[in-house]
């Protein structure tokens, strides 16, 4: 096996969530073209996960069949609430990532996707002793989880399992202070504990590739010809305990980019580092639903009407006007969380009773769904 610290891995890691396609099918000779241009570059680190649909296959014929197993990083997760309903349901994930990857064994394994109610099943299956005998069995080197929700959990999460050596976390620019996403919270929740970090979405999904107009003006001021994607990399690179960042790259041009900024990147100078606090407060102008996701009105609404998701994916819209994405963060944070839709609200008040922020949460909803396409 590989010899390497977690501090030591290169604070650029190739995300395998996006892998480049041709007509919704994996292209992999160009991903075979990606990892040589991360490993030239001195970068090791490979994200995927049983959940990324043909990611696992892709990445066996790309790094796991072309280069010696100890000359790289492979991390994979389990995701216990999809589809599990027994803990061996669980345990083939695992078994099964091992088949599609041909590794032998994973670098970093992890709980996929811990918060709410999702980290029930690996406390009902016992997944958190079992993560521990894989390692003791050699077929996992580092254990740990990643993680969607509050520092709170967060903190309570790792007071319970010490023996997580890292967990990996959401983290950029324009969430370090956001009420809802509370990356600032949470990333420090995790050095408390001591804890090294892998970071997720430093480009948030992409959107701050292309942020609002102006917040790119103060980026392209201070730096014409840096991309803006760059700015959201070095920021979440340069935070101390940073194991590595991962970048969800899907063609050579976003990988050479990465690769032009990160190779020998030592952290943000101040000057760099008040650029992005100028970013901030660009994004601060910018008019949003004031929502802080605390969900006193989720505890009276007669119909369970996901009220901040759907405040959360209109405010997504407003900042980055991508529908799509805004859309599918509707789908995600209100259906998929068993919340019903704003078009299902009747419009007793009870929430704006309830509301902290003093929202007009029913004339808010009503706009929402106009903007985000929610019908009945």
């Amino acid at each position: 096996m590989a010899d390497y610290t977690l501090e030591s891995i290169g604070k650029l890691g190739f995300g395998l969530m996006r892998l480049p396609k041709n007509d919704d099918v994996i292209d992999i000779e160009q991903t075979k073209q990606m990892v040589d241009m991360l490993l030239d570059a001195g970068f090791t680190y490979f994200d995927t996960a049983w959940a990324y649909k043909g990611s696992e296959d892709a990445i066996r014929q790309a790094l796991v069949e072309r280069y010696p197993r100890d000359s790289y990083q492979l991390a994979t997760k389990c995701a216990a609430w999809i589809d599990c309903k027994t803990r061996d349901d669980a345990i083939a994930q695992f078994e099964t990532s091992l088949e599609r990857t041909g590794a032998g064994y994973f670098d970093f394994y992890l709980l996929h996707n811990l918060g709410e109610h999702r980290t029930e099943k690996f406390d009902d299956f016992g997944l958190w002793d079992w993560i521990l005998e894989q390692k003791a069995a050699g077929k996992i080197k580092h254990a740990g989880f990643s993680f969607h929700s509050t520092p709170e959990e967060l903190d309570e999460l790792l007071t319970a399992h010490p023996e997580m050596e890292f967990v990996q976390l959401q983290i950029n620019y324009a969430d370090w202070e956001n009420p809802s996403v509370q990356s600032r919270g949470c990333y420090e929740v995790a050095r408390a504990h001591n804890k090294p970090v892998v970071i997720m979405e430093p480009v948030k999904g992409g959107m701050l590739a292309n942020p609002p107009e102006s917040v790119a003006r103060v980026l392209k001021e201070a730096e014409p010809d840096s991309s803006a994607a760059s700015w959201a990399i070095r920021f979440a690179a340069s935070l101390p305990g940073v194991i590595t960042v991962l970048s969800g790259m899907s063609n050579i041009e976003q990988m050479a980019d990465n690769l032009s900024f990160m190779k020998g990147f030592t952290g943000l100078s101040d000057a760099e580092q008040a650029t992005l606090d100028r970013a901030r407060e660009e994004l601060a102008k910018i008019p949003l639903i004031p929502c802080t996701a605390c969900n006193y009105c989720a505890k009276v609404c007669p119909m369970g009407v996901g009220i901040s998701g759907t405040f959360m994916a209109m405010n997504m819209l407003t900042l980055y006007g991508d529908l799509k994405k805004a859309q599918d963060e509707e789908k995600w944070l209100v259906s998929e969380h068993n919340r019903k839709r704003a078009t299902s609200c009747i419009k007793c008040s009870a929430c704006e009773q309830a509301c902290p922020q003093h929202i007009k949460i029913r004339d808010e909803l009503v706009r929402c769904a106009e903007a985000l396409g929610i019908e009945e």
